[in-house]
């Protein structure tokens, strides 16, 4: 499922990352990588506030869309 669908405080493993790989290795260098654990923290309506290793990023919505969980 999508970034976006998941449900709140519940850590996720990130199974794809479906993007130009300029935006995958800037997301790699956050820490945001296939099989690395995210939790979604917050989900306002322009962005997702996850918790990714020990801190916190601001996802926007549209590049959520193209991480994918499990």
């Amino acid at each position: 499922m999508p970034l976006m669908l998941a449900p709140l405080g519940q850590e996720m493993r990130i199974v794809k990352i479906l993007t130009d790989e300029k935006t995958k290795k800037h997301l790699a260098d956050l820490g945001v990588t296939p099989e690395g654990k995210i939790t979604v923290f917050s989900n306002n309506g322009g962005s997702l506030v996850c918790i990714v290793k020990d801190g916190r990023l601001a996802i926007d919505r549209g590049l959520a869309s193209h991480i994918f969980v499990a």
